[in-house]
């Protein structure tokens, strides 16, 4: 029975689930996207001093925090799940940019809203704010759409990691992937001017995918992958000691050796550990996730991945700011700031909770023109591909201005490429056939 929020009720979602449907992989995915929420919530720090928004995070302050990291960076899981999900969907000889931009079509529907959001919210902010807040603002207002650049650039490889289809592939692509990135960082930590190099290591997020695909086809027994795991953090513990590498396997913005941005071999062996751990504790998972409760929550909860995803970020920065108005900043060594952390918590909880339920539906319902048809003539299919992965690409460009100078053209470019996409995958319509 469906309750007053327009949710169906847990018996209800428990009899309309498959059998076969990988509950695992949906409470490994949404339990990444609470973790990474909560994480940003009790992370971010921020003070405006003399017009100036100084906006930071714990792990610049804290080894503890830092350290902490190795449990709490569980981007990879993102990556395993969908690999994980979609593998089934695609099948050999297909049609690969229609498949792609049918996994766009909802990847980016809600993507729109938000941008549209946030160009009305910055027009309105602009002549409001001192130049050195907006500016924060602005760049970090787009930064987690990170997350779907590399995203889709791991979907336009689904075809190849589809053959991985014994151990030893497996074995033979994370390794050619991990033997690139130690060469990479070798290559850029020894002579700086090749630092551009450094983002060939975007290709890290291909290993939890390629577990991914090991997961659904039950290529790495449990125990191996516990030993693969150990074996991993084994090599991570001695590359953190005697190598370059910070300990934060999160990115901090203080302008040391990043882990993340670009990646490093340090966040691609934690891949592996991640990913190892994942298939080591599955069954355990798909067992929880057997109880209605727990299933209506995951399957609630994925339902609005992106909402959760995408909006917790300007509420996250709405709060700050209406705290850093009203005098009571939030950075260690204040003496309330162990009661500030749980307030800011318990209040982002509380919208993101409203914000939920109202946005949820733009996720979920047809966008008029992106959702159209997909139908693509021939001969278009590889560039209808290639565009979606142009779109990729200028997201992460992007993040590294946000909404300002430089961001804006590579948003622009991002956006023009996803029109290019869907204008070539238009079903004709029926006066061009005339």
């Amino acid at each position: 029975m469906t309750n007053l929020l327009g949710f169906p009720g847990p018996a209800e979602l428990a009899a309309a689930t498959p059998a076969e449907r990988d509950r695992a992989v949906d409470v490994m995915r949404i339990t990444a996207l609470i973790g990474v929420v909560v994480g940003h919530t009790v992370m971010a720090t921020s003070v405006i001093r003399d017009g100036v928004l100084i906006w930071d995070n714990l792990l610049t302050t804290s080894t503890a925090f830092a350290a902490l990291t190795w449990i709490f960076q569980i981007m990879p899981l993102f990556f395993f799940a969908g690999a994980a999900a979609c593998l089934t969907s695609w099948q050999p000889g297909a049609d690969w940019g229609g498949w792609l931009m049918k996994r766009c079509l909802r990847l980016f529907r809600p993507v729109f809203y938000y941008l549209a959001f946030w160009a009305c919210a910055l027009t309105v902010l602009y002549p409001v704010l001192p130049r050195h807040v907006y500016e924060p603002v602005a760049g970090v207002s787009i930064q987690l759409l990170w997350f779907l650049g590399a995203y889709v650039l791991v979907l336009a490889a689904i075809p190849v990691l589809y053959r991985i289809a014994t151990p030893a592939r497996l074995a033979v692509g994370v390794g050619t992937v991990y033997a690139g990135i130690a060469a990479v960082d070798a290559l850029r930590l020894h002579w700086p001017a090749l630092a551009p190099l450094g983002y060939l290591n975007l290709a890290v997020w291909l290993i939890p995918a390629m577990f991914g695909v090991a997961y659904r086809r039950g290529l790495l027994a449990r125990p191996a992958a516990l030993v693969v795991a150990a074996a991993l953090l084994a090599v991570n513990v001695v590359l953190m000691r005697f190598g370059p590498y910070q300990l934060s396997l999160v990115g901090t913005g203080d302008h040391q050796l990043s882990n993340t941005s670009p990646p490093s071999l340090l966040l691609a062996g934690h891949a592996v550990i991640m990913s190892a751990l994942a298939i080591w504790a599955a069954p355990a998972i798909t067992r929880w996730a057997q109880r209605p409760r727990v299933w209506w929550l995951t399957a609630i909860g994925n339902s609005g991945a992106m909402t959760l995803y995408l909006w917790h970020i300007p509420v996250l920065l709405g709060v700050h700011l209406l705290f850093d108005g009203l005098g009571l900043p939030r950075y260690p060594g204040l003496p309330h700031f162990v009661a500030l952390s749980v307030i800011q918590l318990l209040l982002v909880a509380a919208v993101m909770a409203v914000l939920f339920v109202v946005l949820r539906p733009l996720e979920n319902n047809p966008l008029p023109g992106w959702d159209s048809p997909v139908a693509i003539a021939p001969g278009r299919s590889g560039l209808v591909g290639l565009l979606l992965m142009v779109a990729g690409a200028a997201t992460l460009v992007a993040i590294k201005w946000g909404l300002k100078d430089d961001g804006l053209i590579c948003v622009a470019v991002m956006l023009a490429a996803l029109v290019g996409a869907r204008a070539l995958a238009a079903q004709p319509s029926s006066s061009s056939l005339c």
